[in-house]
């Protein structure tokens, strides 16, 4: 699963299957801003829990 880029920003999603849960690294440009984390079930999280997420967080931050 590789970043997401939405107007200069840069979402970075990691996770970890034994823990279920993963975090999203927001960055502007290369400076790092903040995590969002998150919890799934099953072997990895779904590509539409991230985009949601990252879409949550761009409406929230106004990007």
């Amino acid at each position: 699963m590789g970043a997401i880029e939405r107007n200069g920003y840069r979402f970075v999603p990691e996770f970890s299957v034994i823990q279920q849960n993963g975090a999203i690294h927001v960055y502007n440009r290369e400076e790092f801003l903040e995590e969002i984390q998150f919890r799934f079930s099953g072997k990895f999280p779904e590509l539409d829990q991230i985009e949601e997420l990252v879409d949550q967080y761009c409406e929230k931050n106004n990007i």
